[in-house]
C-alpha cells in the first residue's frame, strides 16, 4: 500500500500538534496533497481511468475547502502551510 500507518502517523506529527492531532486542517491538507499527488502519478500511466480521475477531482475540492476555510478564519496558518507544501494559489 502507498500509504502506511507510519506515513500517516509522520504527516501528523509534522504538520499538526502531534500523531494524535488527526483533525488539524494543516494534516489533513498535507494527507490530501499526498494522495492527489500520488494519483496524478497513476494517471500519467493509466489515462482511461475515469474512476480514479474522479476521485481526484473529489480530492482536490475537499483540500480547496480546507484552504478556503484556514484563508477566511487564519490567514497566518493559511501562508505557513501554503509554503511548507509548496502549493500555488
Amino acid at each position: 500500500m502507498y500509504l502506511t500507518a507510519e506515513k500517516k502517523q509522520e504527516f501528523f506529527k509534522t504538520h499538526g500538534k502531534g500523531t494524535q492531532d488527526t483533525g488539524a486542517s494543516e494534516s489533513q491538507i498535507a494527507l490530501f496533497t499526498y494522495r492527489i499527488n500520488h494519483l496524478t502519478d497513476h494517471l500519467k500511466v493509466n489515462k482511461k481511468d475515469h474512476s480514479t480521475r474522479l476521485g481526484l477531482l473529489k480530492l482536490v475540492g475537499k483540500r480547496r475547502r480546507l484552504l478556503d476555510f484556514l484563508y477566511k478564519n487564519e490567514i497566518e496558518r493559511y501562508r505557513a502551510i501554503i509554503a511548507k507544501l509548496n502549493l500555488r494559489k
